[in-house]
């Protein structure tokens, strides 16, 4: 009977201290959590509330926010907020013998702002970013999620504030630590959605993290992009805007051994330039949009009334080529001769990553000229 009692005693003694560190231990760690955050060099965050799921593993940040600090007058500026994170051990992977985990981003926003600063501190900035991740998520991450997601560019410093953004991003990424299918050349996956000004995003990525040089094979359109919408960037940085015109943008790219291949093709359809609400803009300013609407014109495929080009991108990570006089080529190509079609070619995978273009060293005449072979007839 003492035995039994004993017993009892120590299971409920175990109890009651489960109990006061699932009371406890949110407290503890908000408390830590927003210090470390409040100390951070070149930033400032703070989270409201942290609740502990001890059942199943897991963790939930509630109403974060990270800042960036300017150094020297400690002004902040909007870098990162989210709704919440759940942190997790991924259940599924220990039935293959791994202990990772997964995360899941709800209404994240993620602002890249110009001020001061240049465009090269965008790395920086989304190093910093995944370092702070990753002091929240003690395993290895094998998945994550964001659902709702929001991404920006803004730039205060221009004339024209520019705040160009994709939103209602979803992005699954799936087995990065390679826990399944692990001897496939491309175990992982990265999927990805957003909604642009009135058109669509969509990317797709098959990859290998843990490879020792970047190894990938992904294809991505964007579609429908109203660029009325962008005028503001438009005047910011090119010093016009448009009536009128539809954008989209597809592009096909694979690496593997340090090298990649692949091309970028931007097409601009019904573009209108010149309209009545420009009646009011100086005379050095009509004049510009009136250059660069006729370059429109020129360049235009009026068939298809679209303007287009194909941008070839080929090379080693340490000195990549982008080929401009392709580029050219293609512009002139999809205004006199062929007009490029509103997709992705499916010309690029990882098999193409190190093989010869045959087109490559042709001149301009062979190009224009030359015959078609049997599959491009087809």
């Amino acid at each position: 009977m003492f035995f039994k009692k004993r017993n009892v005693q120590v299971i409920l003694g175990i109890v009651v201290l489960l109990v006061i560190l699932r009371l406890i231990l949110p407290y503890v760690v908000l408390r830590y959590t927003n210090n470390v955050l409040a100390h951070m060099h070149g930033y400032y965050g703070h989270i409201r509330d942290i609740d502990i799921a001890l059942y199943r593993g897991a963790y939930k940040v509630n109403d974060m926010y990270l800042n960036k600090v300017d150094s020297a007058s400690g002004k902040q500026t909007d870098f990162f907020r989210v709704k919440n994170i759940d942190l997790s051990v991924e259940w599924r992977a220990l039935f293959h013998g791994k202990l990772v985990g997964e995360m899941e981003f709800n209404d994240p926003t993620l602002i890249f702002t110009k001020d001061r600063v240049e465009l090269g501190d965008v790395k920086k900035d989304t190093n910093d970013f995944r370092k702070v991740l990753k002091d929240f998520m003690p395993l290895k991450v094998n998945s994550f999620q964001v659902n709702n997601g929001s991404l920006h560019y803004t730039d205060n410093t221009s004339s024209a504030r520019v705040d160009i953004s994709l939103k209602k991003i979803r992005l699954l990424a799936l087995n990065l630590k390679n826990v399944v299918d692990s001897n496939k050349t491309l175990p992982s996956t990265i999927t990805a959605t957003a909604a642009a000004y009135e058109g669509n995003m969509q990317l797709n990525m098959k990859l290998n993290p843990l490879a020792p040089a970047a190894t990938f094979d992904m294809n991505a359109e964007v579609q429908h992009v109203n660029l009325v919408l962008l005028n503001d960037f438009l005047k910011a940085y090119g010093k016009f805007d448009v009536h009128k015109g539809n954008f989209g943008l597809y592009s096909e790219m694979a690496a593997k051994n340090g090298q990649f291949k692949g091309y970028v093709k931007p097409l601009i359809k019904d573009l209108d330039v010149v309209g009545p609400e420009d009646r009011h803009d100086s005379f050095f300013h009509k004049i510009w949009e009136t250059i660069v609407g006729g370059a429109g014109e020129v360049f235009r495929n009026h068939k298809k009334d679209q303007v287009a080009t194909k941008v070839p991108l080929e090379g080693n990570f340490k000195d990549p080529k982008i080929g401009t006089l392709d580029a050219i080529w293609e512009v002139i190509r999809n205004a006199f001769i062929q007009a490029l079609l509103p997709s992705v070619d499916n010309q690029i995978d990882i098999n193409s990553v190190g093989t010869e273009d045959k087109d490559e060293h042709k001149n301009i005449f062979q190009k224009i000229f030359g015959r078609k072979d049997k599959k491009e007839k087809k």
